[in-house]
């Protein structure tokens, strides 16, 4: 399956995996379906995961809140523990640039790609994400016979310090650091983990 990640150029860069192994190949495209619905239902994540630093709100192109699976358009609003950005009103936001689905004889994918993006609840269109809108967050799961895997793909990771808001410079520099020396990693791998676990 084409994995379709945008090429690595500056920044940092992280690669997270998980998949399960079924005996019969009719029960893992039974559990593909329910992964690939677990992915796109962002305002579930919390649940299924128990993200302990961070929690996600599934919104539409307007920014209003939407309990559905997730479209190109839609925005994630982040709530991360801490001071928020102020552009974000305390939030930061990415949008779904990109939703692609592949099937073939061997197997199943859904890609959803995100980027840091403006709140869509204000007309200023400065970023309001840690990271420029460069960086790219790359959601994967696919199913290839028997195994069915997750992957989160964060490429062209550069701390957002071009705010107009001296704050939200220190404040965004500090969380994108924090991300490169891999306090995201705990929070991407329980994600692909609760995507694939056959338990829950």
């Amino acid at each position: 399956m084409k994995k379709d990640i945008p090429k690595q150029e500056e920044g940092s860069e992280i690669d997270v995996f998980e998949k399960t192994t079924f005996k019969e190949e009719m029960a893992a495209k039974e559990f593909y379906a329910v992964a690939r619905q677990r992915l796109l239902e962002v305002f579930n994540w919390d649940k299924i995961c128990g993200f302990a630093s961070a929690t996600f709100t599934l919104t539409d192109a307007s920014g209003k809140e939407v309990k559905r699976a997730a479209m190109e358009g839609d925005h994630f609003k982040i709530n991360i523990p801490g001071p928020g950005s102020t552009v974000g009103d305390g939030f930061d936001w990415v949008v779904v640039e990109l939703i692609n689905e592949e099937q073939s004889a061997a197997g199943q994918s859904i890609r959803m790609r995100a980027r840091p993006t403006s709140n869509p609840l204000h007309p200023n269109p400065e970023t309001a994400h840690f990271f420029k809108d460069k960086a790219t967050s790359t959601f994967t799961v696919y199913r290839t016979g028997l195994e069915v895997h997750a992957e989160v793909h964060g490429r062209n990771e550069i701390p957002n310090s071009e705010s107009a808001v001296l704050i939200n410079n220190v404040r965004n520099v500090l969380v994108g650091w924090s991300a490169k020396i891999g306090f995201s990693y705990p929070q991407w791998k329980s994600l692909v983990t609760a995507l694939v676990n056959q338990k829950s």
